[in-house]
């Protein structure tokens, strides 16, 4: 009887010992699953979108920016900085751009072209031009890479928070394979369609947001020069019918004077109302808002409103000054 137990009590000890093992061997597995990430653009928005990336497990590799700042703090967290976009190509399974504009993806793409291996893919999150997109899918398709738009919603904020919203126009198994590196910095992932569906949805929620600006802009001045207290506009919309995200964000500017409280560069927004004109006129579509909207922002460009902390709340300053407000 104390035999039996004795060999009961072996097997329950092996048994453990070997499902312990299991699981070992299941973390190595998981862990060398994972993806190796290369992240282009490590700016406002990529900062933080790196930083979640690396911190959740995925092997990183960044390449120099011009704000050295945050490419030592992504190295000090465990990234590896490369030393050409060849090189990072190289070291990576994914690559994600985010970067200024359509120009800027297409010169990236190419240059790291060399060393991007079959298999590997490309993930645009900057807000481009569909028809680039295309073009630089077909692209690399043609080399064995497969290519997705992956433009974001939300401010840097959010994306230090990884709860970022990201519009995706990819394959479906392009989307499969890279959807868990996009749940490293986005709460809220949508797959638009096939490739250049998503940088088409980006458009069209950068009108909606930039004409909400636009009319803030211009509802503010004529408030002003009408007598109406902007605290007094402020205590009508906020909490009413027409308040929304973008709303208080703008007018934490407004109200309160924070320069910071939407970081969205007014020469990005003229940019991407352009890329709305654009695709409007590819559609045969007669756009006159979003023109307008655009020349509420090119207006601003015009008279100073065109560095780099010139973010899209400040708008109602040039409008008001337009105005003799």
């Amino acid at each position: 009887m104390v035999l039996l137990r004795r060999l009961a009590f072996r097997r329950r000890v092996a048994m453990i010992a070997a499902g312990a093992g299991k699981a070992r061997a299941g973390g190595k597995r998981m862990s060398a699953e994972k993806p190796r990430i290369g992240f282009v653009g490590v700016g406002l928005m990529g900062h933080g979108m790196a930083k979640n990336l690396v911190e959740k497990g995925f092997p990183l590799t960044v390449i120099a920016h011009r704000k050295r700042e945050a490419v030592e703090d992504l190295v000090s967290r465990g990234a590896t900085e490369a030393k050409s976009l060849v090189d990072l190509a190289r070291a990576s399974d994914i690559v994600f751009l985010c970067l200024t504009g359509a120009p800027e993806a297409e010169a990236t793409v190419r240059a790291m072209a060399p060393g991007l291996a079959a298999g590997s893919t490309i993930v645009d999150c900057s807000t481009g031009e569909p028809g680039v997109t295309l073009a630089l899918a077909a692209e690399m398709k043609a080399q064995g890479v497969s290519y997705a738009d992956a433009p974001l919603s939300r401010t840097p904020k959010e994306a230090w928070e990884g709860t970022l919203d990201c519009m995706v126009g990819a394959a479906a198994d392009t989307f499969a394979r890279i959807e868990p590196a996009l749940a490293a910095f986005a709460g809220k992932i949508v797959r638009v369609g096939e490739v250049g569906d998503g940088h088409k949805m980006k458009l069209l929620n950068n009108f909606i947001s930039l004409g909400y600006a636009a009319l803030y802009a211009e509802a503010l001045t004529l408030a002003k020069k009408a007598g109406i207290p902007v605290e007094k506009f402020d205590n009508v919309i906020r909490g009413g019918r027409m308040d929304c995200g973008f709303y208080q964000t703008f007018m934490g500017y407004a109200l309160e004077g924070n320069r910071e409280a939407h970081r969205f560069t007014i020469s990005n927004a003229w940019k991407d109302l352009r890329y709305v004109e654009a695709m409007a006129n590819g559609a045969t579509m007669a756009a006159p808002l979003a023109s307008a909207a655009k020349m509420s922002f090119a207006g601003a460009m015009a008279t100073g409103g065109d560095g780099p902390e010139d973010y899209v709340p400040h708008l109602v300053d040039f409008i008001a000054r337009a105005n003799g407000a």
